[in-house]
């Protein structure tokens, strides 16, 4: 089965094309290998591209990393686009319309590796989210014991839930102790993605990650999205930002019809195969040795590295009979024992 490695801000991901299968081709065990660091591919989640369900082009679907399914992934949904891109050979605007279990969502492929994507609207409803936590009069908020600390913290949907906390110094906080506590929070019954936020300017925010499913990670696109909707409805910030985090930037706009617009990069990273046979060793592309893994057939006829060689080869044989090869390689001989003895 042939993967392909994407990376948006430094939050990775396995993508596999399986738009022409009548079901998904990986479980959750093994999502969670092929998503291990030390064992596996590493990633910090796993995306299957599959057959379209209702009106849209495609279907997206994400695994964490501990074999969990998300409802929504804005890094990974850029990813998305630049894989499917670089399968179809789109154009450098090229969309699509994803279902995702989030809603539609229309990814738009950019310059400079960059992508555009139209995340809907925020969800801030306490059902919707989901949270315990009440509705106030802008968004959802309310003081929470966490790891022994107090915190006030903010919910909001993007899809899936979302907990953001804003500080005033994030070098200073206990950032997986709290992360890790407050994701599996009561208030949060499905679990919740967690951010911190420190406001540096009306149009700029800086803020850490711990992803539901996969802990501490470079960047959550839809955690951007919902840092800004509460950090806006706090009056912290603009409705308009640049969004420092810790794999680089994007930028949020919640425009006037109550989108969430977001740019950022996606890059892709490698491709490899993973062997059908359980518990088995990843082979890669780069390492494949053809005398040896091919022994039962070519893994990558579209790519092989012997290709060219055996293409010469047989050019060569169409070309000479048999006795011109034999005369050519007795002649080889002679002018190799020649130079061998004026050599000495």
């Amino acid at each position: 089965m042939q993967f392909r490695k994407y990376q948006g801000l430094g939050n990775d991901f396995i993508l596999i094309d399986a738009r022409k299968t009548e079901s998904p081709p990986i479980n959750p065990d093994q999502a969670r290998l092929l998503c291990d660091r030390r064992f596996g591919v590493g990633a910090d989640g796993l995306i299957l591209a599959l057959p379209a369900q209702g009106l849209g082009d495609v279907r997206m679907q994400i695994i964490n990393a501990d074999g969990s399914e998300a409802e929504m992934c804005g890094n990974g949904v850029r990813c998305f686009a630049r894989f499917l891109a670089d399968l179809d050979g789109a154009t450098p605007s090229g969309s699509w319309r994803v279902e995702t279990p989030a809603g539609i969502i229309v990814p738009q492929l950019l310059a400079d590796q960059q992508v555009s994507v139209d995340m809907g609207e925020p969800f801030l409803s306490p059902s919707a989210i989901p949270t315990s936590i009440d509705a106030g009069e802008l968004l959802p908020e309310a003081w929470l014991e966490v790891a022994g600390e107090q915190l006030l913290v903010a919910a909001v949907g993007m899809g899936n839930p979302h907990a953001v906390v804003q500080v005033d110094d994030l070098d200073l906080i206990a950032f997986t102790e709290l992360g890790s506590e407050l994701e599996i929070h009561p208030a949060f019954p499905a679990r919740t993605n967690v951010h911190f936020v420190q406001v540096i300017s009306p149009n700029q925010l800086r803020m850490k990650v711990w992803e539901r499913g996969a802990g501490a990670t470079l960047a959550c696109g839809t955690g951007a999205c919902a840092v800004l909707v509460a950090s806006h409805l706090r009056g912290a910030c603009a409705r308009e930002a640049d969004i420092e985090l810790p794999g680089g930037f994007l930028h949020i706009l919640w425009d006037a019809a109550n989108h969430l617009q977001m740019v950022g990069p996606a890059e892709f990273v490698f491709s490899g195969y993973w062997p059908l046979e359980e518990n088995t060793e990843l082979q890669f592309t780069k390492s494949i040795d053809c005398s040896t893994d091919c022994s039962q057939g070519c893994l990558d006829p579209e790519n092989c590295p012997s290709a060219s060689a055996r293409a010469n080869a047989m050019a060569v044989l169409d070309k000479f009979s048999l006795n011109q090869l034999v005369d050519l390689a007795n002649e080889s001989i002679e002018q190799r024992t020649i130079k061998r003895i004026k050599g000495g």
